[in-house]
């Protein structure tokens, strides 16, 4: 209430108690024998410490007299009132129907099974089991990965958004309990225009106030639950989504690292071919100069060492631009290749034979990007709700305690106390469809996120079926290309010995080279490629998430920096973490039935 108004109705106040005969004179003599004062005066040092403002005859009330309670009294009787009134409210608020419609999963197509073309063969029905990564056998490739797990901003900002919506989860849980609990207080000086129409008994007087106001709106028809049932939603989506970034970080690193270690030994193999070539030549050159050949023979063998001696650096270069990629990955300033994978070239990374895949029903619990779309599906379905709640009459509770008076001596006096309080409601009766048409806006807006459902559980299948097939290709290509090699291996050796001994020409021994060459080149990129189609495969199916789902979503460092800007309470805690998204998996839209008993805390 302004204080203007606070003082005007004082002043009303004050012009009532003198039509009554309340006084408050200055300092009493001693009271009489009956416990009265001369005059019937109470003293200004004892008004508001007894029921009896005017006294007759054996200290009983006089005529005209007006019990008054103290201050004491005042504040224990309203404040008990208050205290009722919201148990009240808290009991029935806690069983009140929620409007709008409950949340259930839609149906999505998913095939009983999978049907790429030998995917049996390499892919049973069984339920992926530990880091796919470990499957390689490589220990450079598994400190890589833990290492971007630690380090990637982008990882990080992922994270970060998690605790974000941590906090919006406990902004809907304060809307539970009493919206406005505001302690106000004041002083005024105010003089007043006597030149007016009514003259106020008091030109100047001044205004000393303090008090506590709080405004309470019930949750008749769950439109605040909802809001929690909607931020529950919004947080798991959030952790998808951290997954999701993971999975993807964790094939991007594992792919940077099969093209280095790809291009690597396409690099030997090609600085092999050359060495052998080199020596071709050498010959053809030696046996021009005896008159054995024409110059036409170390002619076309130079073309094919030059050739390949060409590829050596778009191979280096190649390797440089993916050890950069890598760094990026890591969270790190780019660095030379041998820093992070070492100075020794290894070999490809072998994938096992047989890679367990699970059934398609499984990507709807493993794929990160599928559990995020039907989360945001499950939020969209509490907006409903909220905006159906807007249709209805809104309840509330208000009240305050207030001390006020016109001079600082008086303050704590019980006069000076104040206090109103009781129930209020609201109804917007003609919004002019405003409302109405919200709630349509809310359920379009579902019914196109249940479409984009439906898309990421088919494209999420189609994804795994067509990386199965790239894998089973790869496979079988692999193993043609090594019988490949080794008899292209056993034609050049043999060309070369009857090329020195003069039984063939030149063109053959190039051509058996040149076949070589290819083969070999081929084969390497081809393990390169099984490898990066079984990444691809765990990404597919949604593999990568699961060993690190009961950690912090941020590291040590990350944590620091905001712990020093803000005060985060026990939110970045991992036990906390992992407790919030258990209560929210939990939440609201698993109740069923218009009696919803549940309860919250605040997040302080």
């Amino acid at each position: 209430m302004p204080m203007a108004q606070r003082a005007e109705r004082r002043r009303a106040q004050l012009a009532g108690c003198d039509e009554l005969g309340i006084e408050s004179g200055s300092p009493a003599p001693d009271a009489g024998p009956s416990g009265t004062f001369p005059g019937g005066r109470v003293p200004h040092a004892l008004a508001g410490r007894g029921p009896v403002l005017r006294t007759g005859p054996a200290g009983r009330p006089g005529r005209g007299a007006r019990t008054r309670p103290g201050l004491q009294g005042d504040v224990f009787r309203f404040t008990l009132g208050l205290v009722y009134s919201m148990f009240n409210a808290i009991f029935v608020v806690s069983g009140c129907m929620m409007v709008g419609p409950d949340y259930r999963r839609p149906e999505a197509p998913v095939a009983p099974d999978w049907i790429a073309r030998g995917a049996g063969s390499i892919a049973p029905s069984a339920e992926p089991i530990g880091p796919w990564w470990e499957s390689f056998g490589d220990p450079v490739l598994t400190d890589l990965i833990v290492e971007a797990y630690r380090q990637n901003p982008s990882l990080q900002a992922a994270g970060v958004r998690v605790l974000e919506g941590q906090a919006r989860r406990g902004i809907a849980i304060g809307t539970l309990f009493p919206q406005t609990q505001n302690a106000v207080g004041g002083y005024r000086r105010t003089v007043a225009s006597e030149n007016v129409v009514v003259v106020p008994p008091e030109r100047s007087f001044d205004q000393f106030l303090a008090g506590f106001d709080v405004a309470w709106e019930l949750d008749l028809w769950g439109a605040f639950r909802r809001g929690i049932e909607s931020a529950d939603a919004e947080l798991l989506a959030a952790i998808a989504d951290y997954d999701d970034v993971l999975v993807s970080l964790l094939a991007e690193v594992a792919a940077n690292y099969i093209g280095i270690r790809t291009a690597q030994e396409e690099l030997g193999v090609a600085r092999q071919n050359a060495e052998l070539q080199r020596k071709s030549f050498d010959i053809a050159t030696h046996r021009a100069r005896e008159g054995a050949v024409t110059d036409v023979d170390p002619a076309q063998s130079a073309t094919l060492l030059y050739a390949t001696e060409a590829q050596i650096p778009a191979f280096e270069a190649q390797i440089d631009e993916q050890a950069s990629t890598l760094s990026a990955l890591l969270g790190i300033p780019p660095r030379r290749v041998e820093d992070m994978v070492g100075d020794a070239p290894a070999d490809i990374p072998s994938p096992p034979d047989r890679i367990a895949i699970g059934i398609p029903a499984d990507l709807l619990r493993r794929r990160p990007d599928v559990r995020r779309t039907e989360r945001l599906l499950a939020a969209q379905s509490a907006r409903i709700g909220i905006a159906k709640a807007d249709l209805l009459p809104h309840l509330s509770l208000v009240g305050s305690i207030n001390l006020d008076a016109k001079d600082a001596a008086k303050f704590f006096e019980g006069r000076s106390f104040e206090a109103f309080g009781g129930p209020t409601f609201s109804w917007a009766i003609l919004n002019y469809g405003r409302i109405t048409n919200n709630v349509r806006v809310q359920d379009a807006a579902y019914q196109a996120l249940v479409n984009d459902y439906t898309t990421s559980v088919l494209r999420a299948q189609a994804d795994v079926e067509s990386a199965v097939a790239a894998h089973r290709g790869a496979l079988l290509r692999t193993a043609s290309l090594r019988e490949s090699v080794v008899a292209a291996e056993k034609v050049v050796d043999l060309v070369g010995l009857q090329y020195g001994e003069g039984a063939v020409d030149f063109t053959t021994v190039l051509l058996a080279q040149q076949f070589l060459v290819q083969q070999q080149d081929q084969l390497a990129a081809s393990r390169g490629q099984e490898a990066l189609t079984l990444v691809t495969l765990y990404k597919s199916l949604g593999g990568g998430w699961e060993p690190w789902m009961n950690r912090s979503v941020i590291s040590d460092e990350t944590a620091s920096q905001m712990s020093a800007r803000t005060r985060w309470g026990d939110l970045l805690a991992e036990n906390e973490q992992r407790n919030i998204a258990q209560a929210a998996s939990t939440g609201t839209e698993h109740d069923r039935g218009w009696w919803r008993w549940r309860w919250w805390r605040p997040q302080w």
